[in-house]
């Protein structure tokens, strides 16, 4: 975990205005931990990752806010069908093997379409 200022320093195009907007946004989600001079957020390397994520689309396509918001939201989207895809491939593996043979068999082909 890391502090706000260490962010800042790991990150020289970003501004401490711009990451408050993306917290507000909830793009990206850091910790609340409370100190004697008040709260401070604490940023997980998953966020630190989200974060340069962001920076790399915004250097990379120059999408605005709203558009940065429509494909943060798809990418959500397509990692979270990753994660149940994989725990349905996981959960096929523990299954006897004439149970994956029938559902292997009722598969349409990879990049095949379905009658």
């Amino acid at each position: 975990m890391i502090a706000f200022d260490e962010l800042m320093r790991r990150f020289a195009e970003l501004n401490a205005a711009e990451l408050s907007r993306w917290v507000e946004n909830r793009w990206v989600v850091p910790e609340t931990a409370t100190e004697e001079g008040g709260e401070r957020w604490v940023f997980h390397e998953v966020d630190v990752a989200r974060v340069e994520l962001i920076l790399d689309i915004r250097r990379e396509f120059a999408v605005d806010d709203e558009a940065l918001s429509l494909v943060l939201g798809l990418l959500d989207q397509v990692y979270s069908l990753r994660r149940q895809m994989r725990r349905l491939c996981d959960a096929l593996e523990q299954q006897p093997p004439e149970i994956r043979d029938a559902i292997r068999r009722a598969l349409p082909p990879a990049g095949g379409s379905t009658p």
